[in-house]
């Protein structure tokens, strides 16, 4: 049974599939003498899969309770984890540990005990809920081991690295249920640094369908190898479904070849391209010619209203208010942004299909100097607790929205099918599902939201950015500051004619003319290499628009 979601949120525990904790134990148990140790171990459903490895594996049943070591910081579960063998013909087990997993590794981390297989299903628990006397003890051995923590930082992080620590450095082998953000977020950027260097080969097993029953989260299986040697490169293997893992288990050792990794801080959801894909890119990415967008446009998050029902109206919503003068244009959707240029047409037609297209823009002054029609309005709001809010009542008048500036421009933050950087025609401005941008350079605004669009800049806007369950693709002001731009012959760009195909949904021409003109004619680049520009951004895009979401076992 498992435990209430409350519970849950806060521990951070979702039990680990029989199918993926027999999976990780066959691979990382290596004899039947290896010494087992699970961090997180819950109930003991990855304790049983190591214990039935064991005995594969030819260990004796009196010996198997000294083998096996698990540490779990509820009581109840922990007991659990310890009698549950009995049907194995094995008695208690004598090393299962109730407490924290940090101060369990701080108390063995200078003894010359060490583990020849990790394996488990670290809890997900974010800064806010992680508890301070085991987040104290979780970051001093980060900072051992050379990483240095911040308030990004999930309890997943320490507990790998934790766990790292703890295992045989020439021999042992590590088996974790990960989340994904370990592929893609700055906040794991030294954390993947640190696996490169602690570990000789690395393997990612993905899933296009989520497996875990109840959550939105995308997980990897992590195997790591520990040999004495330096690091010798890492592969990924992207399954369907546990079914395909079960059949994949049968295997003898992995085929696939592993890929040389990029030993930076750059985020390992590249790794999903074979080697040409990854060689090329790496070449273009040190290329003078390209221009990084940071040095021809600075990008912000959109307002944060606070409460977007009071503050964001239809036109007819301000004007039945009588607050049409107090307001000004916004755009709230990126599908409320069709073209790569956002007109007053357009302004027009949001306002006629009576999306929410109007801001309220009200002065920084006390209420009775308001019109009465601004007053009901406010007070209207405090009856309902609007100024309650927290972005509201930091605020020095609660009513009045800071940093209501238009922008130059639009540009994406939450992407499905592709990038986009919009020109804006308009004095209208956005809230922060969408960035604003202000260019900072001489080139022509249109040369720059055409030269936008090409292959390449959607290939590295799929590695830069980071991307969730539900299969959108997000990229922060940090990141989108970050992308490759090939401005070379962008002045050859028809922006009308570019504008048109994509407002009749037509990418794939776009594409055509742009890499034409950019990257083959700009950058002197052979149809071959354009050719692999597109199929690495078509592969890292439908991977993660076709990822869905499955129930798995319990």
């Amino acid at each position: 049974m498992k435990a209430p979601a409350t519970t849950q949120k806060l521990r951070g525990s979702y039990y680990t599939p029989g199918t993926i904790a027999h999976f990780l134990a066959d691979w990382s148990i290596q004899s039947a003498t290896a010494n087992i140790l699970e961090p997180s171990c819950g109930d003991g459903n990855i304790l049983e899969a190591a214990v039935e490895t064991l005995l594969t594996r030819g260990a004796d049943k009196s010996a198997v309770p000294q083998q096996i070591h698990g540490v779990e910081i509820d009581t109840v579960e922990a007991e659990k984890a310890a009698s549950r063998f009995t049907i194995h013909g094995i008695p208690r087990l004598e090393h299962v540990w109730a407490g924290d997993f940090f101060q369990f590794c701080e108390e063995h981390l200078f003894s010359e005990q060490r583990f020849d297989a990790v394996i488990g299903n670290p809890p997900f628990i974010r800064y806010q809920n992680f508890q301070e006397a085991h987040r104290v003890v979780a970051f001093r051995l980060m900072k051992h081991a050379g990483l240095r923590p911040t308030r990004l930082t999930n309890a997943w992080v320490p507990f790998l690295v934790a766990s790292t620590l703890m295992l045989n450095p020439d021999a042992g082998r590590l088996a974790m249920v990960i989340p994904a953000e370990l592929l893609q977020v700055g906040y794991a950027a030294e954390l993947r640094r640190f696996l490169t260097n602690h570990y000789s080969k690395l393997t990612l097993f993905t899933f296009r369908k989520l497996v875990f029953a109840d959550i939105q989260q995308e997980i990897v299986l992590l195997l790591g190898e520990r040999n004495g040697q330096n690091h010798t490169g890492i592969r990924t293997i992207e399954l369907n479904d546990l079914d395909d893992l079960v059949n994949y288990q049968h295997k003898v050792g992995f085929a696939d070849p592993l890929k040389e990794m990029d030993h930076t801080t750059e985020k390992w959801t590249q790794y999903y391209l074979d080697q040409r894909e990854l060689d090329l890119l790496r070449s273009l990415r040190s290329d003078k010619r390209l221009t990084i967008s940071r040095s021809v446009m600075d990008v912000d998050v959109g307002i944060v209203t606070g409460l977007n029902e009071f503050f964001v109206l239809t036109e007819q919503q301000a004007e039945a208010q009588q607050l049409l003068d107090h307001t000004r244009p916004i755009v709230t959707r990126s599908a409320h942004l069709q073209g790569i240029g956002f007109t007053q047409q357009d302004l027009r037609e949001n306002t006629a299909r009576q999306l929410p297209s109007r801001l309220l823009c009200l002065p920084d002054s006390p209420l009775e100097m308001m019109s009465e029609a601004v007053r009901n309005y406010v007070l209207l709001g405090e009856s309902k607790g609007f100024h309650e809010g927290y972005k509201c009542r930091i605020r020095n008048r609660w009513y009045v929205v800071p940093s209501v500036w238009p922008p130059d421009a639009f540009m994406l933050r939450q992407i499905h099918s592709y990038p986009k950087l919009i020109l804006n025609e308009t004095d209208a401005t956005s809230t922060d599902t969408i960035h604003r941008v202000r260019f900072v350079s001489k080139f022509a605004p249109k040369m720059m939201v055409a030269a936008f669009l090409n292959s390449l800049t959607f290939a590295f806007t799929e590695i830069i950015g980071r991307s969730y369950g539900g299969g959108v693709l997000e990229l922060e002001p940090s990141e989108a500051q970050a992308l490759p731009l090939p401005l070379l012959n962008a002045e050859r760009l028809d922006c009308n004619c570019l504008d048109a195909l994509i407002r009749t949904g037509n990418i794939e021409s776009v594409l055509d003319i742009t890499d034409k003109v950019l990257l083959i004619e700009g950058l002197g680049l052979s149809q071959q290499d354009v050719l692999s520009l597109r199929g690495a951004w078509y592969k890292l895009r439908d991977r993660r628009i076709n990822r869905n979401h499955t129930k798995g076992p319990e």
